[in-house]
């Protein structure tokens, strides 16, 4: 027991520790059409991050404005280039850039750079090596669209992945599949906002409340009923958002992405709350399918930034989809069994319920006013 224990303690260190790190999503966006020996490519990179990085804002009056980047055109270019590798160490294919622009996306405005590079020769396999932004905010992204031979590829660059090498050769269906069904995967796993708000909801599934005791939390009377209330929980969350992903991405709904990031630090608060002030117990799905709603549009802004292939669209769509729910699952069966084995003991309901709850809550709020308000709360980790 002593070991269980300890390995939970762990895990909500090891948890609590990344998602202090985690902040309102810092993305850029690369697409890269490779033709022959010549790569032709846009990025877009946000610039409140360059900001942060370059001090964009000259006059500190908070405001970034044209003539304010246009003088930092050469620094951002050396900046952006110097932590982007095409092709091997060997051989590199060297960007270029040609126009430096500003264009409005939902969440800000960002600096586009079009670029190009030429390669040796045609490549075969096309190696990316990303390094922006990782030595001030180790949650950054880099969000990659890649054609080539009539084919799409999606890929997400992090500070644990950021070398990925990509086949250039037209990729089957089965390959799209398994490409868009790990980036879902990789998606849930690193979408800390969204792991949180499932597990405040399924940290009280190993207990049972009541009324009438002074210790209002009690353990669960078996495995089978803290897996019914964990099923109901992740059933409504699964089926809310995959409604919302599918419609986002089909294009049929859309919402300000300030908006919907806002909503889900939100969701996160409220749902730590409430394993502190239960409000609601028994119908805890309830909340999981209302705001899985809002979730779902966080997942489909991901996916639509990877770009969906045309020839492929829903293919690619079941495909990341189901990614994100392999990697729901993967949290959960590491979750409910150590919860279970803890439910009975004051550790569990003291320091992890109730304990794990406020922290969760007070880093959410940091999220909710970030978001809403567009400013960095957390020095060192950007916004």
């Amino acid at each position: 027991m002593r070991r269980t224990q300890a390995a939970l303690v762990l895990l909500v260190a090891i948890w609590l520790q990344g998602t202090a790190l985690a902040h309102k999503p810092s993305d850029s966006y690369l697409t890269l059409n490779v033709e022959g020996n010549t790569i032709i490519g846009q990025w877009d990179i946000a610039l409140r991050d360059l900001d942060f990085a370059l001090g964009l804002d000259g006059n500190q009056d908070g405001a970034i404005t044209w003539g304010e980047v246009k003088a930092k055109h050469a620094e951002i270019t050396a900046y952006a280039l110097s932590r982007l590798t095409l092709g091997p160490a060997h051989a590199p294919c060297v960007p270029v850039v040609r126009e430096q622009l500003i264009d409005n996306h939902s969440d800000g405005a960002y600096a586009v750079l079009r670029f190009f590079a030429t390669c040796a020769a045609a490549p075969k396999v096309l190696e990316v090596g990303y390094r922006l932004f990782f030595d001030i905010d180790p949650q950054h992204r880099g969000l990659l669209n890649l054609s080539a031979q009539g084919s799409s590829r999606a890929g997400i660059l992090s500070v644990d992945a950021p070398v990925q090498r990509f086949a250039l050769a037209e990729l089957s269906q089965r390959e799209q599949f398994a490409d868009y069904l790990k980036e879902g995967v990789l998606h849930i796993w690193t979408g800390f906002d969204h792991i949180l708000f499932l597990l405040s909801l399924l940290l009280p599934a190993v207990l049972v409340r009541s009324t009438d005791s002074a210790e209002a939390w009690s353990a669960a009377p078996s495995f089978k009923a803290a897996f019914w209330d964990v099923f109901k929980v992740v059933t409504a969350f699964t089926v809310a958002h995959s409604i919302t992903l599918s419609l986002a991405a089909l294009g049929v709904i859309s919402l300000p992405s300030r908006l919907v990031e806002s909503a889900i630090a939100a969701s996160v608060v409220l749902a730590a709350l409430n394993n502190v002030r239960p409000v609601v117990y028994a119908g805890r799905w309830i909340i999981a399918f209302c705001f899985g709603l809002i979730h779902g549009f966080g997942f489909a802004s991901v996916l639509t930034d990877l770009g969906l292939p045309q020839g492929s669209l829903l293919l690619a769509l079941v495909a990341f989809n189901l990614g994100v729910e392999l990697g729901q699952l993967a949290i959960v069966a590491a979750f409910l069994p150590i919860a279970y084995a803890l439910r009975d003991t004051r550790l569990y309901r003291r320091a992890i319920l109730v304990g794990g709850s406020l922290v969760v809550a007070a880093i959410a709020t940091l999220w909710l006013i970030e978001r809403a308000l567009n400013v960095v709360l957390l020095p060192g980790f950007g916004a």
